[in-house]
């Protein structure tokens, strides 16, 4: 990073730390004391200051509302043993956040505005960061489009914010997944790979549907033959196929997801074989069927490592493997758990201490 950037602090007058219960926070709805914003303007970024967590004025003309200009990335920061706090692999999410920017024509986010923003924010609300065990403090970097002008084309005003949420686990108990084969998440040459409102908004009426029947989350396939497998609602899937860790292969279609990344080195370091390729229908139902595929888990940020339970396709239920019998990603969730939390050496230098 360059030099220290010029960050003007603004203090609430009365934090909200004493009137929040740690034991009830639900995902992303506790929000902590403060925020980071910085606006981009004639080329450049400016205006930079953490401030109170609140409102923010805006026209209702801004392109972000009609045209949909809106990236986010979500990472998160935990608290070591000796009271510190670390942020885990925060320059996989800058890097993929320039990523969906480039994609949606949106100007790319400095690394210094970036990283000095989460640490001046985790600075000023460091008791925000829970202590309990598998809690942490979920942070979301968001861009939007602020061009207040009803016309089809890229913004020339944005504005990034990073907000943070202390939360618990995601998930407390093995999904039951339905695979989707009428709706699509993403088409090839679209903007599946980035993390753009707009794919989250396509899934929500599909999963709304598939809640009613009793599932927990999706599974999106392809959207040409829905033959293949790609992602979950939230996260990556991984599943183990006699003895190895196979995930669908990285494309247009498919999160470049941080965890699921870190997941595979930890795997390969463990001496398990990795296939990152085409994974299909056939061969998860199979699998299941004939007792090859032991371990099904989702992996992401929110996630963090959730195993499956239980699969529906074509209107028939395949149920998994026991969870509390499964080795490998029970291995792997506590290996990475161990390292975020500075339990166990960080050989491969993901925690960065703000």
């Amino acid at each position: 990073m360059n030099e220290t950037l010029d960050i003007t602090i603004t203090k609430v007058e009365q934090s909200r730390l004493t009137v929040t219960d740690f034991s009830q926070l639900p995902f992303g709805k506790v929000f902590s004391d403060h925020m980071f914003i910085a606006e981009y303007e004639n080329g450049a970024w400016t205006n930079l200051q953490v401030l109170p967590y609140g409102p923010i004025l805006m026209s209702p003309a801004i392109s972000a509302l009609h045209y949909g200009q809106a990236i986010f990335e979500g990472m998160k920061a935990y608290r070591q043993p000796n009271d510190t706090v670390s942020v885990f692999r925060a320059n996989k999410n800058f890097e993929r956040f320039n990523k969906s920017a480039q994609r949606m024509a949106m100007p790319a986010i400095p690394e210094d505005i970036f990283m000095q923003g989460i640490a001046a924010l985790i600075d000023i609300d460091k008791n925000w960061v829970p202590n309990q065990d598998g809690y942490s403090l979920y942070i979301r970097p968001v861009m939007f489009a602020t061009d207040p002008y009803l016309g089809v084309k890229a913004s020339d005003k944005y504005t990034f914010a990073l907000l943070t949420t202390p939360t618990g686990p995601y998930y407390s108990k093995a999904l039951k997944v339905k695979i989707e084969t009428e709706f699509t998440r993403a088409d090839e040459g679209g903007v599946g790979y980035a993390k753009t409102a707009g794919n989250y908004a396509r899934s929500l009426h599909p999963f709304a549907e598939a809640l009613k029947e009793g599932f927990d989350q999706l599974i999106w396939t392809d959207a040409v033959s829905h033959e293949f497998i790609e992602e979950a609602g939230t996260a990556n899937l991984i599943f183990v196929i006699d003895g190895k860790l196979v995930t669908p292969s990285v494309r247009s279609t498919v999160l470049d997801g941080v965890t699921r990344d870190t997941i595979i080195q930890l795997a390969k370091k463990a001496g398990i074989e990795v296939e990152e390729r085409r994974v299909s229908v056939k061969e998860v139902i199979e699998g299941i069927e004939n007792g090859r595929l032991t371990d099904a888990f989702a992996a992401g940020t929110a996630a963090t490592v959730t195993p499956i339970g239980e699969i529906s396709y074509e209107g028939k239920l395949y149920t998994l493997t026991d969870p509390s019998t499964r080795t490998v990603s029970a291995s792997i969730a506590k290996t990475l758990n161990d390292i975020r939390y500075g339990l166990a050496p960080d050989e491969f230098g993901w925690n960065w201490i703000v």
